[in-house]
């Protein structure tokens, strides 16, 4: 290749790593203009999404760094933690009680489903990505039985009014009253011109920080190694199944945090709903942050969650000044987050063809 060729190759692939957040920056910036919102509400906006959304993108760098990919069955983490509150609620405790106790168990149901979970992706290595999405509906399926037809027969509630009338099933919606107040009174700041906590804000950047530290830790270099090579991890000595598991426990344990940070914030439970797609939008969320389905990192989280959540907020808005049409602002919603799954995915195959593993025709 001649002298000239090699130098340009090395500057694209230099850049390589922004082309999607810049994508998503001009996206967002021409979304903006056109949804014609002020900052104030953009601000609450994305401070809501922040603390909804930033600790589900934490979830997925493990199993990236590990080399299992995006991994979709975060949502049965989410599960466990709707299953925690659905308890909390049924008991009756205090706010402060509550949320202590839906954490507790929402850790455990997720260390027991994330071994489980570690268990069937180290049988189907090299097809992660596809087998987490299956696990995922099928988890969705049998907690929906549970709560449809479990919860009044088998399962006898303490608190009969979060049934359904006829008495069997779960009622779609439960307020969860004044758990949404936990943090109201809680290191307020103005923001924009709301009053709004930072206690959640904190918990996050704990959160995240606990996540770096792991990275950099054994067991992070483990993970690393896992991922580089499967192959040369099993000979220098790495338990490369107890590295996979333990990436997969870690990723569901934060995925069940994050719902109930979700919850809590929204101030509602959508129990048949509210884990719904999360897959898909958080993976469209960190991919739009520049990670890739090979590397991810903290940095990636927090551009990813900014950028996408921006664009997320206002493009029913431009979508209704653009065209006059509300409805084609929620269509280009879902367009944007599988649009972004696959312009990673072609990122990835041109990563790939330029460090050799390919070549162009």
């Amino acid at each position: 290749m001649p002298f000239y060729m090699r130098g340009r190759e090395k500057q694209m692939k230099k850049y390589e790593d922004y082309y999607v957040p810049i994508f998503f920056l001009i996206l967002s910036v021409a979304a903006v203009t056109a949804a014609d919102v002020n900052l104030n509400f953009i601000l609450g906006e994305l401070y809501a999404r922040f603390i909804r959304n930033t600790v589900f993108l934490l979830a997925l760098i493990f199993p990236i760094m590990v080399g299992m990919g995006i991994n979709f069955s975060i949502t049965i983490g989410a599960i466990a933690a709707q299953i925690a509150l659905v308890i909390v609620l049924d008991i009756g405790l205090a706010p402060g009680s509550g949320f202590i106790v839906s954490m507790i168990i929402s850790m455990v149901l997720s260390i027991i489903f994330g071994n489980m979970i570690g268990n069937l992706l180290n049988k189907a290595k090299g097809k992660e990505m596809i087998t987490s999405m299956v696990i995922g509906f099928l988890g969705a399926n049998l907690y929906q039985l549970v709560f449809m037809v479990g919860y009044g027969t088998l399962i006898k509630p303490f608190n009969n009014d979060i049934l359904l009338t006829r008495g069997i099933g779960v009622k779609s919606m439960l307020d969860i009253g004044e758990h949404k107040n936990l943090f109201k009174n809680m290191l307020l700041i103005k923001l924009g011109d709301k009053m709004v906590s930072l206690a959640p804000v904190i918990i996050i950047i704990l959160l995240a920080i606990m996540v770096d530290l792991i990275t950099k830790s054994k067991v992070g270099y483990h993970m690393n190694a896992t991922g580089e090579n499967i192959y040369l991890a099993e000979k220098v000595g790495v338990d490369v199944n107890k590295t996979r598991k333990i990436a997969i426990i870690l990723s569901t344990s934060l995925a069940s945090i994050a719902q109930i940070l979700f919850i809590q914030n929204l101030g509602v439970l959508n129990v048949y709903t509210g884990y719904l797609n999360l897959d898909v939008f958080t993976a469209a969320a960190l991919l739009a942050g520049g990670a890739t389905f090979k590397k991810a990192s903290i940095k990636n989280v927090f551009i990813g969650v900014v950028l996408f959540h921006i664009l997320f907020t206002v493009s029913p808005l431009a979508g209704q000044n653009i065209f006059k049409n509300p409805a084609l602002g929620e269509y280009f919603r879902s367009f944007i987050a599988y649009g972004t799954i696959v312009f990673a995915l072609m990122m990835n195959l041109k990563k790939r063809s330029y460090n050799g593993s390919w070549k162009y025709f």
